[in-house]
């Protein structure tokens, strides 16, 4: 139960961690349009897979410093010299597969790039724009969904890894693509009320 005078949040932050409460409070369904907060968030949740994301949380600075802070076209030239520093780095999830998935998505944003935006990409798959669920309880949220699914094969189809339904889910609830905070939680309506501000990339 909150503390008086508390928001009420949705129960997975809980209480310990003050860092993923702001996280929750500040971040976690908020429309994100912008190419490397987009890249940056697919990579991170890839990160997350098998672990918390509160320890991916707590390494996100780590993670952003290791990554040539995920801007794609230095990332894209990562080589085998760069994999190695990476896997003695204790600062982040130190995963070979992980680290060379980063390295291919970014040579996959770029092949991307020159068709579309990344955003308008990843966006474009919401023809009526943000989904805004109405949960009232933290079972009826989903792992997955049918778009989610979508998403991911054709992220794969185009070089991605690490993006399982699972994992584009969790990135699509993260990036405000759905609003899953609960109804009764305080940030539910502020989301809600910045997708119906989301104008779409082109």
């Amino acid at each position: 139960m909150p503390q008086s005078g508390a928001p009420v949040r949705c129960p997975w932050p809980g209480i310990e961690a003050e860092i993923y409460a702001n996280y929750h409070d500040t971040e976690w369904g908020v429309p994100k349009l912008g190419e490397r907060d987009l890249f940056e968030k697919l990579n991170l949740e890839g990160f997350q897979a098998g672990l918390s994301w509160l320890t991916i949380l707590r390494k996100r600075e780590n993670f952003r410093t290791a990554f040539a802070g995920f801007d794609v076209e230095r990332l894209a030239r990562f080589g085998e010299k760069d994999i190695v520093r990476l896997m003695g780095d204790v600062g982040i999830v130190r995963n070979r597969a992980k680290i060379e998935a980063a390295i291919a998505n970014a040579q996959a944003f770029l092949n991307i790039a020159e068709q579309e935006s990344f955003s308008g990409f990843l966006w474009g798959f919401l023809d009526n724009g943000p989904i805004a669920n109405r949960w009232r309880t933290f079972s009826e949220i989903p792992a997955q969904t049918e778009l989610s699914k979508w998403i991911s094969v054709e992220l794969k189809r185009r070089g991605f890894r690490f993006v399982g339904p699972t994992t584009v889910y969790a990135f699509m609830q993260s990036v405000g693509m759905v609003n899953d905070h609960l109804v009764g939680c305080h940030r539910h309506r502020p989301c809600a009320q910045l997708q119906a501000e989301v104008k779409l990339p082109l």
